[in-house]
């Protein structure tokens, strides 16, 4: 069988299960997940494909590829992932009011989740790390989605990165970074950051919500399902190198699930924490967009992301969530209390991935007026976004092609507006 990764070398670890090179009958869940891991961790990838009777696959620049040295995983190891990944989805919560030991509660939540997901179907969370070797060494949090197919269970994880990157490491601009540093600073209105699954939005807003945090005082309130990144209590002492002291911040984090009982739940109750800065994981529904709305005309600042590509598309995509007859007044409520669309994507690019992104702020009556009337049509709001202080997405797709960041066939393949024949 075809290998697309070189196997890496053993762990230096003497008596030590994970420093295995495959995968054998027997094997618990920790030992199996910490092989995994540790390979992944060695190759510097972070999104991981497990299913029964196939061998695991991993993303990687050039698109999917497997790890079959390992060998196949059986029905009974993907048992063992999955209970093993509930037993640290649990070992992360904080326990309130639980009467029972911590090995009961476990084992108890494993039986309720297994059960949980038997009705379901399907099962989203976020867990800690696993140890991947006898050094105590563990991998980064997890994003888990557990789900079922043809081949039987599945499991979809992305190891999360604990460390939050500063904005001018992920690709934009000097000075749409100083933009988006200022629109954050304002004491109300709704900052959107979209784009497709696995572009990026969660770390650029975490990146947002991390500077604020260091350089602001203020209290954010963030409902996430799941908790991406997590926002310590202290930081850097700017004047003295190596010293940490406590940030003039505080960050009240909630994952679905965890701390609050359902999305709904957690948006309806977000209002009553008194917080300066709301961060809503996902616009998902109505609901959401309404919160949405409600907390920025009331005085807050809401940052939230939706799944959509570009500053028009997104104007469409919150009037879909709505009847025709509120069109106008959505329209209008918009036109007054949205600051910014951050609209982004990931590229394979020549030698690495790359981000591109559309921007447009809403920072002049053009703009208000462009998105007010855009239900008479899109070409006043396409024109506004190629005004100075805007960034167009193709114009941003040639810039990249021109500095030799991605080739022909990519800006083809996602450029935005077909019938423009200008390529440079």
């Amino acid at each position: 069988m075809f290998t697309a990764v070189h196997e890496p070398p053993p762990l230096p670890v003497n008596n030590d299960p994970m420093a295995a090179s495959r995968f054998v009958p027997g094997m618990d869940g920790a030992t199996l997940l910490g092989i995994i891991f540790r390979i992944c961790k060695e190759i510097r990838v972070s999104d991981i494909q497990m299913r029964s009777e196939r061998p695991v696959y991993i993303h990687t620049n050039k698109g999917v590829e497997k790890l079959d040295y390992l060998g196949p995983l059986s029905p009974a190891h993907m048992d063992e992932i999955l209970k093993e990944l509930i037993r640290n989805r649990e070992s992360a919560s904080h326990g309130f009011g639980e009467e029972s030991n911590l090995d009961e509660r476990v084992d108890e939540k494993i039986q309720d989740a297994i059960r949980d997901f038997a009705e379901r179907k399907v099962a989203d969370f976020s867990c800690d790390g696993i140890p991947m070797g006898n050094n105590g060494e563990r991998s980064g949090r997890l994003r888990i989605q557990a789900h079922l197919s043809s081949s039987g269970l599945g499991v979809t994880c992305r190891i999360l990165n604990d460390y939050i990157p500063e904005l001018e490491s992920l690709g934009i601009d000097a000075d749409t970074n100083t933009v988006l540093r200022m629109a954050v600073q304002k004491r109300a209105g709704l900052c959107l950051v979209t784009g497709p699954t696995g572009s990026g939005k969660s770390t650029t807003l975490a990146a947002l919500i991390d500077w604020l945090r260091r350089n602001h005082g203020k209290h954010i309130v963030t409902v996430e399902d799941p908790i991406e990144y997590q926002y310590p209590d202290d930081m850097d002492d700017p004047e003295y190198p190596g010293r940490r002291i406590p940030c003039p911040s505080v960050v009240t984090q909630q994952e679905v699930g965890r701390d609050v009982h359902s999305y709904r739940q957690g948006l309806k109750d977000v209002l009553r924490k008194a917080p300066h800065i709301i961060l809503l994981g996902e616009i998902r529904d109505r609901e959401a967009m309404e919160t949405c709305l409600e907390a920025a005309q009331t005085g807050h600042l809401v940052l939230s992301t939706l799944h959509t590509t570009g500053a028009v598309k997104t104007i469409g995509r919150i009037l879909e969530l709505y009847p025709k007859e509120s069109h106008a007044s959505i329209l209008s409520r918009l036109s007054e209390i949205l600051i910014f669309i951050h609209s982004q994507g990931l590229l394979n690019g020549v030698s690495r991935r790359v981000l591109t992104y559309e921007f447009l702020q809403n920072n002049d009556d053009a703009v208000a007026s462009a998105i007010a009337n855009y239900d008479g049509g899109a070409r006043s709001l396409e024109d506004v976004i190629r005004r100075a202080g805007n960034i167009e997405w193709d114009s941003n797709l040639r810039r990249l092609l021109r500095q030799g960041l991605i080739d022909e066939q990519t800006f083809e393949n996602a450029r935005m507006n077909r019938d423009d024949s200008e390529l440079l």
